[in-house]
């Protein structure tokens, strides 16, 4: 009887291929989504103590204005201050909203990573040379 050819090692399926590019473009995209939502972080912080500060030097040009007995015109200052205050409020409230959907998009990013290894694991694991966990 003449030998049994050797058994050819099969291709990766086609939806296995697919699936092992997603992972990995989601394990690309993961830190970048990470890094961004510290510098929106970060920035929220710069915000708030951009406002406290405001808020200091409003209250304490109104304090002036009631202090001097001669007249020195502030008010225009103090309304330039307060605007500015107005608008530093609405850009946090904007990057507060930006870090909330960065939030949720890594969180959607690490439970799809989770199912797609978990099919690969199903499906008889990661092909040879490419990282399991």
């Amino acid at each position: 009887p003449a030998a049994a050819p050797a058994p050819v090692p099969a291709p990766v399926p086609a939806p296995a291929a697919r699936e092992l590019f997603a992972e990995g473009l989601l394990q690309f995209l993961r830190p970048a989504v990470r890094q961004l939502d510290g510098h929106v972080h970060a920035v929220r912080e710069s915000q708030v103590e951009l406002r406290e500060h405001i808020e200091s030097l409003a209250a304490e040009l109104c304090r002036i204005t009631e202090e001097q007995k001669v007249a020195l015109e502030l008010e225009p200052y103090v309304k330039k201050l307060l605007n500015a205050r107005r608008r530093v409020v609405l850009v946090n409230n904007i990057l507060q909203n930006a870090q909330e959907r960065l939030r949720r998009l890594n969180h959607s990013v690490a439970k799809e990573t989770l199912r797609r290894r978990a099919l690969l694991e199903a499906a008889g694991g990661y092909p040879q040379g490419l990282p399991g966990k």
